[in-house]
């Protein structure tokens, strides 16, 4: 460890909270993954590959919607970066300063800055390229490329998006940057759900949210209030991929949703029509599981709902892509979501790959693509009508299932609404208020509000028996 980091490892503790603890150590994992994370070469697009196709002579007589050139593929060894939000005095930017000046000797070169400068400087970027080339040309490529040069670990002070300007092009330039091996890390006031709300064409504004969401450690520093003094994790309780935070995560949930008072974890055993189910992790009504534990042995509906009777919180860590190979595995975890979100219980995950990933790979819409014979009826094909409607999937947390009507990825009917509704039943349980209801967190609540919600769920369980 050089002499920064040395200063930096004091400093951070010197001003720490207790809880900052959480934010401290998703900060030490990144700095960690960086020391051995090398970005790939920067690969710099021609002008003539970003000009537009010529028309046909259809788009000539009707006009031709202008089509964007398909980006790199996001490295799979890229580091998932940090979103830092709170409010102005909790020490986001501080924080952030402290990493950047500290990252490890491995990271060749770096940016720190302001992200309304940053946003001015790729607006002057792109005015003067259409002067130069036309206005038809995709110019995002090209500055994403020259700004990754300048730095494969980028960090943003102050990001906010109040432009409908740059609301139509951040979530191409983001994407652009981490294909070229970019780390982020930026500071806000706000969560991503709340940036540019109720700005114009909002909508095109979400596949940006959700990027933030799914390739940035969406972090609070803002100190929650808790009447038992056990301070919510920071993060959200979904985390991929399984990298250097996932034990991490899992473990600062488990001692959340847990009972630290009754001592250290313990193992215990439930019966279930005269078999057992073995729990290997308990604290108070918090149960955790690996995926193999719970979901690889032969296990039904009766065993789950038996669980929901014991626990009102549970931890999986380790949860694998369910492919077409594994539906027997998809079916017992569908199985699993359902009882959990019908007993109102809480559930924290660690996945391979994010929620719209586990039960459909890249591969199988690509394939089914192809049977459907989609691609060629849109005059569409390749890489990029595949990205495409990952991305639609990934919006609308794979709610859209018109574009897989075709698809022989699901066996059925049956299967393809299972599906849908169990990540239509993880993005609610994954909400804030979901998490925090019954917890004595809520604004306005306390302790009479988690009583009261403990007498609804105990009336849903007998109403289950």
């Amino acid at each position: 460890m050089n002499t920064k980091e040395v200063s930096y490892t004091q400093s951070i503790y010197k001003t720490k909270t207790d809880e900052q603890l959480g934010i401290i150590q998703s900060l030490q994992h990144l700095h960690d993954e960086l020391r051995s994370y090398k970005a790939p070469p920067i690969i710099h697009p021609t002008i003539k590959s970003l000009q537009p196709d010529p028309p046909s002579v259809f788009g000539r007589l009707f006009g031709q919607a202008k089509k964007e050139q398909p980006l790199q593929e996001i490295p799979a060894n890229l580091p998932r970066g940090l979103y830092l939000y709170g409010d102005v005095g909790s020490g986001k930017t501080m924080l952030m300063d402290l990493f950047y000046e500290t990252l490890p000797r491995s990271v060749v070169s770096k940016t720190r800055i302001h992200f309304h400068n940053f946003m001015q400087d790729v607006h002057k970027r792109l005015h003067q390229m259409k002067m130069e080339h036309g206005n038809d040309l995709d110019c995002i490529p090209f500055i994403a490329a020259d700004i990754a040069e300048q730095g494969n670990v980028l960090c943003f002070d102050e990001f906010q998006c109040t432009d409908v300007a740059d609301a139509m092009i951040l979530r191409r330039l983001l994407e652009s940057l981490m294909s070229h091996g970019v780390v982020l890390v930026t500071t806000s006031n706000r969560h991503p759900d709340d940036l540019y709300r109720n700005g114009i064409q909002r909508e095109s504004f979400i596949p940006c949210i959700n990027l933030l969401k799914y390739r940035l450690h969406v972090i609070n520093l803002d100190s929650p209030t808790d009447y038992r003094k056990i301070p919510r994790p920071p993060s959200g309780v979904y985390h991929s991929p399984l990298d250097a935070h996932a034990d991490s995560h899992a473990e600062k949930w488990f001692n959340f949703l847990g009972d630290p008072s009754q001592g250290a974890p313990r193992s215990e055993t439930q019966q279930v029509w005269g078999r057992e189910i073995h729990v290997p992790k308990v604290s108070g009504r918090a149960a955790m599981f690996t995926f193999d534990e719970l979901i690889g042995r032969p296990t039904s509906a009766a065993d789950y709902i038996e669980l929901m009777r014991s626990y009102d919180a549970f931890v999986v860590t380790g949860v694998p892509s369910m492919t077409h190979q594994q539906r027997d595995l998809a079916r017992r975890f569908i199985t699993f979501i359902d009882a959990v979100y019908e007993s109102r219980a809480k559930l924290v995950l660690t996945t391979v790959a994010p929620l719209t990933q586990l039960f459909i790979s890249k591969e199988e819409v690509k394939e089914s693509l192809e049977n459907g014979k989609e691609t060629k009826a849109n005059g569409e094909g390749g890489e990029e009508s595949i990205d495409d409607t990952m991305r639609h999937l990934m919006d609308d947390l794979g709610m859209n299932m018109d574009m897989l009507k075709n698809s022989s990825i699901f066996s059925g009917d049956e299967e393809r609404f299972a599906f849908a509704r169990a990540l239509s039943r993880l993005s609610e349980m994954g909400s804030k208020e979901w998490v925090e209801r019954g917890l004595g967190l809520e604004k306005d609540g306390g302790k009479k509000e988690r009583d009261d919600w403990a007498k609804v769920r105990s009336r849903q369980m007998e109403d289950s028996m």
